[in-house]
């Protein structure tokens, strides 16, 4: 008897909707995707227990006929895919056909459609096969309701999560969807509660607002780029606002949401020592290309796609970025939150916050999203406005303090050698001059400008001189060894000293020379100088391990890990005083700086409170 036989439909279309619908927000995604694609300019989503229950989704968008409606339900059935050759060239969001068989196989589905030149079609399927067919009414576009979903395979509803969780995902993916596509209006609802409207005027920006909220659409920056193969633009936000996950950098690729771990990598390189270690900033990038250059046929739920020029998007993608903030001006500001209506009028507290409000609807969220204003934006937001506020700005007299009794023995900057760099970039006077009034606790500066109070981190600021300093100092030595007295021994495991004889070549170019001291075992008698004393060991390890798992050295980015090592090491640090002339230089020399605002870790030099914000903070303005 033979052993191997074909899967029956239903199995197979049961196995195929684990692919395809994972959870709920699976669903959602989907059928907007196809709303999308029928052209629609407006979606409406209504979900029961967070689409558990039911999910409902309605569009305006050109519907089908009796004959395509009960085609569309078939596996494999397309309308988007013809022959062979389209598939490398796709332009709509969905076109692999499985979608809907997969949703109406693991459901109780009722799907309403009308082209609007005739009656419409309504076609009721449970568990992928079709239970009954009748007329509709002529409304242009297309609903269907997915009830009870997972009906059939119990076994998947017991790896849903919470009823939040489950609609923070759902919430997630209409935020990618009004980013990737803002000419559409989207309603989103749950149990009868709007959760998220957006206007489809096209307006990015506007977006960005509703999903994130005005105070972070306010300090976006747009960035737009374009090279012979991509054309990028979008917004990107400035270093202050951060967040604790790459959940909020969106990447957008010809109208798609997608994941890519390289786009993200060149944002980060483009931001470079502007974010503290372990923060991510909000990114929202459109890029636009020829089909042929990405293949989105690479996973089941369309999430990842594999670019032919991977290299060229990823140079432009970090260029756009790094040119931004060349152009910027990137001083917080000091500003006070708004009192809640709840509070009683008492003293008026100024804050400071790094943080913006994060996303209502983000699925990494724990907050219940259906808290979240549901107010739809009506009129242009206020941040797109002229602000009427008064001009306080008035010539400062500089100021004078008396001398302490110290000096920058430890932090005297080293002389500059007029030698040639490897990049050249011209500092541009970013930072407005400032006249010193005093020091704080010994660790921050006071200065004033027409503008207002600025404080300073020292330390911060040194480093991120001497950072730069040694940075182009380190990028000159290239042939200058120090021979050690004696000998660094490094032990390997047998497939890693294997990996190491085959790449000695690649190692000896950046100047590292291993010599064999038995089969698992290197020693090493000289390094090049300009390894950081101290460290020596650590970078050798890196460089190594460098060549293990990427097969080639990045000497750049080792010789700026150093510069940032050396640079913290002879810094001033906290609580040590400065005369007035100390403070001045140090401040002459930080506007001389090309990236003067946050020192290499990414932590900020400056915050500013402009006159206007310490006007309302004294009550002199109301």
């Amino acid at each position: 008897m033979a052993t191997i036989h074909q899967m029956p439909d239903a199995l197979a279309n049961k196995i195929a909707a684990g692919e395809v619908v994972e959870r709920p927000s699976s669903v959602v995604k989907e059928l907007v995707e196809n709303s999308i694609d029928a052209g629609s300019t407006w979606v409406k989503v209504e979900l029961e227990e967070a689409g558990l229950s039911k999910i409902k989704i309605m569009d305006n968008g050109k519907g089908m006929s009796e004959e395509d409606s009960e085609r569309a339900f078939l596996r494999h059935a397309t309308s988007k895919i013809t022959h062979e050759n389209e598939l490398f060239r796709v332009k709509t969001l969905g076109f692999r056909g499985e979608a809907l068989a997969s949703i109406a196989a693991v459901s109780r589905l009722t799907v309403k459609t009308s082209t609007g030149k005739e009656a419409g079609t309504k076609l009721y399927l449970e568990g992928g096969a079709l239970k009954g067919k009748d007329k509709s009414d002529a409304r242009q576009g297309t609903e269907i309701t997915v009830d009870e979903l997972f009906f059939n395979t119990p076994a998947r509803l017991k790896y849903m999560k919470t009823i939040h969780t489950e609609l923070g995902h759902i919430t997630d993916v209409m935020n990618r969807m009004a980013l990737s596509h803002p000419e559409v209006r989207f309603e989103c609802y749950h149990n009868g509660k709007r959760l998220f409207q957006t206007t489809g005027r096209g307006d990015i920006l506007q977006v960005i607002s509703q999903i994130y909220g005005m105070s972070t659409a306010k300090k976006m920056i747009p960035i737009e780029a374009k090279t012979l193969d991509f054309t990028i633009t979008g917004y990107i936000a400035k270093p202050e606002i951060t967040r604790a996950s790459r959940n909020y950098m969106s990447t957008i690729v010809n109208g798609r949401y997608i994941r890519n771990p390289a786009v993200n990598k060149a944002v980060l390189q483009g931001y470079h020592t502007l974010l503290p270690i372990g923060r991510y900033p909000l990114v929202v990038l459109q890029i636009e290309m020829d089909p042929y250059l990405v293949d989105v046929n690479v996973h089941p739920a369309k999430l990842e796609v594999r670019f032919s020029k991977e290299k060229e998007l990823f140079d432009a993608v970090q260029e756009a970025v790094t040119s931004v903030f060349r152009k910027e001006t990137l001083i917080p500001e000091v500003e006070q939150k708004p009192k809640r209506a709840k509070e009683k009028d008492s003293s008026v507290q100024g804050s400071f916050s790094f943080e913006e409000r994060p996303a209502p609807f983000v699925s990494e969220s724990h907050e219940d999203p259906v808290k979240s204003d549901p107010d739809p934006i009506r009129e242009e937001p206020e941040w797109m406005k002229e602000s009427d506020a008064p001009d306080y700005a008035e010539m400062v007299k500089k100021a004078t303090s008396p001398d302490l009794e110290t000096d920058l023995v430890e932090s005297e900057p080293i002389a500059k050698e007029p030698q040639e760099k490897e990049v050249v970039v011209e500092p541009t006077h970013r930072v407005p001059i400032l006249y010193p009034i005093g020091q704080l606790h010994g660790t921050y500066i006071l200065a004033q400008n027409e503008k207002g109070l600025y404080i300073i981190d020292q330390h911060a600021a040194q480093e991120r001189i001497k950072y730069e300093f040694f940075r182009d100092k380190l990028g000159q030595t290239t042939n200058e060894v120090q021979e050690l007295l004696m000998p660094m021994t490094f032990d390997f495991t047998k497939p890693e000293a294997i990996l190491i004889q085959e790449h000695m070549e690649k190692l000896q170019h950046v100047g590292l020379f291993l010599e064999p001291f038995g089969e698992q075992t290197f020693i090493v008698r000289s390094h090049p100088q300009w390894f950081p004393k101290g460290h020596e060991q650590e970078v050798i390890e890196e460089m190594i391990d460098q060549v293990l798992n990427e097969n080639k050295v990045n000497i750049t980015s080792l010789r700026e890990e150093a510069a940032i090592l050396m640079s913290c090491k002879r810094s001033i640090k906290a609580n040590h005083y400065l005369n007035h002339e100390d403070m001045k230089r140090l401040l002459d020399d930080l506007r001389e700086s090309t990236d003067p605002f946050t020192c290499p870790h990414g932590r900020p030099i400056i915050v500013h409170f402009s006159e206007y914000e310490m006007e309302k903070m004294f009550k002199r303005v109301m």
